[in-house]
């Protein structure tokens, strides 16, 4: 058990890891993604084939994964434009936003009966990054994109649930990466339009972190969530990943020393965030307790 929670931590530390690695490499944002959904997507179907845990899909369900794969790219361009035109704790606050757009949009797609308390947690979510909008105005372009990137962090998520109903987890992030891959290949010649000429060739430091960000990021951190989540249960492995901010703006914090960059309003606004978000977490759990008593013969 005690192993599951290490390799549960490791994945959400590796997870919180990426916006370091998207600061550190000097590429732009779309380029980051393209290469790092190129590295993973290569590196998963030669390690999924190999395990023969790909399985066969019908139109129907590639459909929806390439549906996916689209807000899944898009999700990861605005997140890394979120870190180059703010920085990487600004880009993990608005991250936080994903709790409010999904208990607003899951209802909508899935037609299910809103939860009042989920979005009135996601309000409070709300108000925490608008404080650091409203009264840091150096960031707003930033904020903007790291708004746009939850949004569209809520969406592809409930896709994914309703593609697994149909097949496995390994064979929607294989097929997620290749689409996502090629989605982001004919968004650069209309890319370069507003942005203007861009440097699409990585240097070889930046190759080198694109590797980490590929294989430990995405490839690891998959397989050590899916090992720690043969142990324990889906309510820890997500309870843990809620984690992920937190880990990621501390490592901001010891990397980059971004708490000298940010105004008193930051951080209000994120306790504010992290309230929510315990307040949520649990309630959750006492639901889940709750259930389980009922459960029980």
């Amino acid at each position: 058990m005690r192993k599951a929670y290490l390799q549960l931590h490791g994945a959400v530390l590796l997870a919180g890891l990426t916006g370091i690695l998207g600061r550190l490499i000097t590429l732009n944002e779309l380029m980051i993604v393209c290469y790092r959904l190129l590295f993973t997507a290569i590196t998963m179907w030669i390690i999924f084939s190999w395990r023969k845990s790909i399985h066969a899909i019908s139109g129907a369900t590639q459909a929806k994964i390439i549906l996916g794969a689209v807000f899944a790219a898009s999700h990861w361009v605005t997140f890394y434009g979120a870190i180059k035109y703010a920085n990487v704790s600004i880009a993990l606050v608005c991250f936080a936003l994903v709790s409010f757009f999904t208990a607003l949009l899951e209802p909508l797609i899935l037609r299910r009966k809103v939860n009042l308390v989920e979005l009135s947690l996601g309000i409070v979510t709300l108000l925490g990054v608008y404080l650091i909008f409203h009264f840091d105005t150096r960031f707003k372009w930033g904020i903007t994109l790291g708004v746009i990137s939850a949004f569209l962090a809520a969406l592809f998520p409930i896709i994914n649930r309703e593609v697994l109903k149909k097949t496995n987890v390994e064979t929607l992030l294989a097929w997620q990466q290749t689409f996502g891959f090629a989605f982001v290949l004919l968004v650069i010649p209309l890319y370069s339009l507003p942005v203007g000429a861009f440097r699409w060739i990585p240097t070889w430091s930046d190759a080198g972190w694109l590797l980490v960000l590929s294989w430990l990021c995405s490839v690891w951190a998959f397989q050590l969530s899916g090992a720690a989540l043969q142990k324990l249960s889906a309510f820890t492995v997500n309870l843990a990943f809620n984690l992920e901010p937190v880990y990621g703006i501390l490592l901001a914090f010891l990397v980059y020393r971004e708490d000298q960059l940010l105004s008193k309003w930051f951080y209000i606004g994120f306790c504010l965030i992290m309230a929510a978000l315990a307040v949520h977490l649990f309630l959750t759990q006492q639901k889940r307790i709750k259930f389980a008593s009922k459960s029980t013969p």
